[in-house]
């Protein structure tokens, strides 16, 4: 869909300030108000950062689906798991995020009302006494709001992703990973006139992800692209995280570079999937970690931190998964390193140490920079795992 931006008028216009002003985010106006004003963007721009979008005050197809879901309220209809579209919304969030609270394994809390979160209910219905038939209604409504956190001291689902990692063991080979280089097709990226050349972000990540597929490959990993170097359509993030899906991929990384009007904006930066009440993807987050700081430290970027957001592509994948800006295509000195392919092995090499370092114990964990790529590579030539 075409985003709707300030300047637009319509019913979609009219139906998304009534959304937001349902949320106490805009001041109610006459009821035929239809303007995409300066007021209903600045609602915009507080609604997608209280969840955790891009905020540019725009309702692309990804905001569009968010105040959506936004309409419901826990408690507010019967929740049950339905086939082949699931219940999806605010209020599913809300309960899941609420199971998680209390120690049940609803996976992600996507807002999705699926077959894992349906279990979950059932469980709990069980436990207190309820017909288990994994439908959220009245019933369980009054005993969810009776009852407490069943786990303290710690986070359940934290503790549910790090022993399945642990479980899993250390060694890469065998492990699938889905590179996803962002864009492509008819969307090119950021785009930046350098002379006689012109630099595209679809191009140069793509040539990141090849690099990264080739060093993968080399330690043992399947790995997946998301898209090939020039397909005729732009994949959305919805149609890649469901490809990383229905390969049961073990990680996901998405590649990407970033941009800004003004050119002194430089350096890296991580997304995990997380919201704004707290939860996490406890195992993307110690990846988008590990990421952030072994490019840091190879590459000299400057440190633009980890942040938690809840896209699409973040939100949607079922295995620990990062979205890398890998600096800025709009700065000078960013431009400088990221054309030179030296310097993306680097980005590369610095990667590959993060995905190997996300399946050590946390207690056997090496020093930032201290992980030589080659020697991964040595290991599965001779035919050896690392234990």
């Amino acid at each position: 869909m075409r985003p709707i931006r300030p300047g637009d008028r319509g019913p979609a216009v009219t139906e998304i300030r009534t959304v937001l002003t349902g949320l106490d985010l805009l001041v109610p106006t006459a009821p035929d108000a239809d303007e995409f004003d300066t007021h209903t963007e600045r609602a915009v721009r507080a609604f997608q950062q209280s969840r955790g979008l891009s905020v540019d005050g725009r309702v692309g197809a990804e905001t569009w689906r968010a105040l959506d879901a936004a309409r419901w309220r826990l408690g507010a209809r019967t929740l049950y798991h339905a086939v082949p579209e699931p219940l999806t919304g605010e209020d599913v969030r809300s309960l899941q995020e609420r199971l998680l609270e209390m120690g049940y394994d609803v996976g992600r809390a996507d807002a999705i009302y699926g077959v894992r979160t349906s279990r979950a209910v059932a469980q709990f219905q069980r436990e207190v006494g309820l017909t288990p038939d994994g439908s959220c209604g009245p019933h369980t409504m009054n005993a969810l709001r009776r009852l407490g956190r069943k786990v303290v001291g710690g986070r359940p689902q934290w503790l549910r992703e790090s022993d399945a990692i642990r479980q899993s063991g250390p060694a890469l080979v065998g492990r699938t990973v889905v590179i996803d280089p962002g864009h492509g097709g008819t969307d090119p990226g950021v785009v930046v006139p350098d002379g006689s050349l012109r630099w595209t972000e679809a191009d140069l990540v793509h040539d990141l992800a090849s690099r990264l597929e080739g060093r993968l490959a080399a330690s043992g990993v399947r790995v997946q692209l998301t898209r090939g170097p020039a397909p005729e359509d732009c994949l959305p993030d919805v149609g890649r995280a469901e490809l990383a899906n229905s390969l049961g991929a073990d990680v996901f990384i998405s590649l990407h570079l970033d941009g800004h009007a003004n050119p002194e904006a430089e350096g890296v930066a991580t997304y995990h999937y997380g919201t704004d009440n707290g939860v996490t993807s406890a195992t993307g987050e110690r990846l988008a970690g590990l990421v952030q700081r072994e490019i840091v430290a190879r590459t000299g970027l400057r440190d633009c931190r980890t942040h938690a957001k809840a896209w699409d592509l973040l939100r949607l994948t079922r295995m620990p998964a990062v979205r890398v800006e890998v600096g800025y295509l709009t700065s000078p000195a960013d431009r400088a390193r990221l054309v030179d392919p030296r310097f993306r092995d680097r980005v590369v090499e610095a990667i590959v140490a993060a995905v190997q370092r996300m399946y050590f114990p946390v207690e056997r964990d090496v020093p930032t920079g201290s992980i030589d790529v080659s020697e991964l590579r040595a290991v599965v030539a001779a035919g050896t795992v690392v234990d």
